[in-house]
């Protein structure tokens, strides 16, 4: 981790991260907090924030997006237990057409119980792919 914050003054979750706004905290290090989420999807819905500022996905370091991921599990182990739940989901969004209103990195941390209607859960209407369509998609978007 860089030995100094890098955040910006006008993002909330800047100012959440570092302290700066109060916050119910589960979970902080030096590089993150983890923060009850303030209009939960469910019991227990916790964000994963880095303190440094990255707007998303395409700007964190690839390092500090694999311990934020780390971060996330080791919250999830803990709260499994606590609240009883059988699943969880992680979420991230990245640009505004992706569901993404706060512009700064974070992962949603998501507890699903079995007794909730779970079945709306990060659906997207599925459509029938071409087999030729989709295997020149395929070869399109193979990373070297």
């Amino acid at each position: 981790m860089e030995n100094s914050i890098m955040k910006k003054d006008d993002c909330i979750f800047c100012l959440l991260a570092n302290g700066d706004i109060p916050t119910n905290t589960i979970y902080e290090d030096e590089e993150f907090r983890v923060i009850m989420d303030n209009a939960p999807a469910t019991k227990g819905h916790a964000l994963v924030l880095p303190k440094n500022h990255y707007a998303d996905i395409y700007e964190i370091d690839a390092d500090v997006l694999g311990r934020a991921i780390q971060v996330g599990q080791k919250v999830i182990k803990h709260a499994t237990k606590v609240l009883g739940c059988e699943g969880y989901n992680l979420l991230q969004n990245n640009g505004e057409v992706a569901g993404q209103t706060i512009f700064h990195f974070h992962l949603h941390l998501i507890p699903r119980y079995a007794d909730m209607d779970n079945s709306q859960i990060l659906k997207a209407p599925a459509t029938e792919a071409d087999a030729d369509a989709l295997k020149a998609l395929c070869e399109s978007l193979k990373v070297e």
